[in-house]
């Protein structure tokens, strides 16, 4: 089986070729962990846009008449691929996004397998409704591709959200315009060469690289691209809704979230707080599912604080090619900014830094690098700033509650509602708090446990519409009802 190439002189992937922007135009990428150029990317344009549609256009015809057993064929190598290749892999994407490589080769790598091989799966195992009429006619239902569609994912699971949308809109018939992040576009572009590799038809798979408003807003409002799935901040996705909406696009938006962790005094205090320290600062607290408030019950606050805030102190920040590093590098400077900006605002408001707080600074190859210690803060009102607006790093904060009713209506204080989590031993209460909080996930005992066939995605402002499962090919799909009279 081929192996990859890693190639940091990134390049669009039209029609099955690379090519070079149009218009000339490149971007230096930055290591996060060093502050250094390691390669560069096109800054796409509404041109290169333009000549990935055409491809995708003239190649919908055949891949969506192919047949479920070729295309599960195909997407079956991709990810045979991706498992031939996973230590290259895991190596890019640590280096592209700043992320320890043991949690790239954990959960990124065979979370971007998983999500090729199981869409590639269930179109296997997809029916469709009928129903009989009482005077001599049936109904059914066929789900047919929508045609061309777009697909922008986000910087912090490169691969992992990538595929996540691409291979819902491959399995179902559908011609894909993808743009990844132009932060981490490492993995993006070895996933064309493993497209090539397993023998996906030319045009059928087009990744355009470049930044949101140059490359990302022509997918957006060409006419011709029918669908939109898009994962990434809030407010772009307000923005993509303005423009996508009054075309009658189809949209899934999983946007932000300020998610919160409750934690009952009758809850195994162990795996809470053991469980609690990845919910919080896996991926440097830059995954959308991490919870940034954690409610706790008075009668144990004192105590999960001083067994949290301990574990939290001794959690190693370094460099992501050393297996004993537990945080590695922020993505950007700029982002590393931002979230300290949150920790000044913290102390500010009032908070008290339990621990952490800072920028970490390293000698030699890692002295330019965007590292931070892991923070807790206590001492904040739930309606503080820090405690409503998302921040997306290695930031939490600890506040005590009182009663059932309190802990659910601070939870629910906020716009966002992806996912929660809740730590209790009481099965009557697990079911009730979780019928409350308005969130598109709830957690009980557990965090990031997920099973590819349940819908995924929130409500408020973390988004509109499901990923996941059968919700993703329902919505890569148009359904069509033919009544018959016999």
């Amino acid at each position: 089986m081929k192996r990859l190439r890693l190639e940091t002189h990134i390049r669009n992937f039209i029609n099955g070729h690379y090519h070079e922007p149009i218009n000339g135009m490149r971007v230096d990428l930055i290591e996060p962990a060093t502050g250094k150029v390691y390669g560069s990317r096109p800054e796409s344009s509404a041109a290169d846009v333009n000549l990935a549609v055409r491809a995708a256009e003239e190649a919908f015809p055949a891949w969506s008449s192919c047949g479920i057993n070729t295309r599960y064929a195909i997407m079956n190598r991709m990810a045979d691929l991706i498992t031939a290749n996973s230590e290259l892999l895991v190596e890019a994407e640590s280096m592209d996004n700043g992320k320890p490589r043991s949690l790239a080769r954990l959960v990124d790598i065979p979370r971007a397998e998983d999500n090729i091989r199981f869409f590639a799966t269930a179109i296997r195992h997809d029916a469709s409704e009928a129903y009989n009429m009482e005077m001599g006619a049936i109904n059914y239902t066929l789900r047919q591709p929508i045609g061309v569609v777009g697909c922008i994912s986000p910087w912090n699971l490169p691969l992992y959200l990538f595929t996540w949308k691409i291979a819902p809109a491959l399995a179902s018939g559908n011609c894909v315009i993808a743009k990844p992040s132009e932060i981490t576009p490492l993995t993006a572009s070895l996933l064309a060469q493993i497209a090539a590799e397993a023998g996906l038809p030319h045009g059928v798979l087009n990744i355009i690289h470049g930044s949101g408003p140059a490359a990302g807003q022509p997918i957006i409002e060409h006419p011709k691209i029918k669908a939109i799935s898009f994962t990434g901040g809030t407010a772009t996705g307000k923005r993509i809704a303005a423009t996508a909406a009054p075309m009658f696009k189809k949209l899934s938006l999983e946007l932000g979230g300020k998610n919160p962790n409750l934690i009952f005094a009758d809850s195994d205090l162990e795996k809470a707080i053991k469980t609690t320290l990845k919910s919080s600062f896996a991926n440097q607290g830059q995954i959308c599912l991490c919870g940034s408030r954690i409610f706790i019950e008075r009668s144990i606050y004192d105590e999960f604080k001083e067994r949290f805030v301990k574990k939290v102190a001794a959690m190693t920040v370094g460099d992501p090619k050393d297996e004993a590093s537990n945080l590695g590098a922020l993505v950007s400077e700029p982002h590393l900014e931002k979230v300290l900006s949150y920790v000044q605002l913290a102390k500010d408001e009032g908070g008290t830094i339990l621990t952490g707080g800072e920028r970490v600074q390293f000698k030699g190859d890692l002295a330019g690098g965007y590292f931070m210690r892991p923070t807790v803060i206590e001492g904040l009102p739930h309606t503080a700033r820090v405690n409503c607006e998302e921040i997306f790093g290695p930031v939490v904060s600890l506040i005590p509650f009182d009663t059932e009713e309190d802990a659910i209506m601070m939870a629910n204080a906020t716009e966002y509602g992806l996912s929660s989590t809740v730590w209790t031993s009481d099965v009557s209460r697990a079911h009730r708090v979780a019928d409350q909080l308005h969130a598109g996930i709830v957690w009980v005992n557990c965090w990031l446990l997920r099973d590819l066939r349940t819908p995924f995605g929130g409500v408020k402002s973390s988004g509109v519409g499901r990923e996941g499962g059968y919700e993703a090919l329902r919505f890569f799909t148009e359904p069509k009802n033919v009544c018959i009279k016999y």
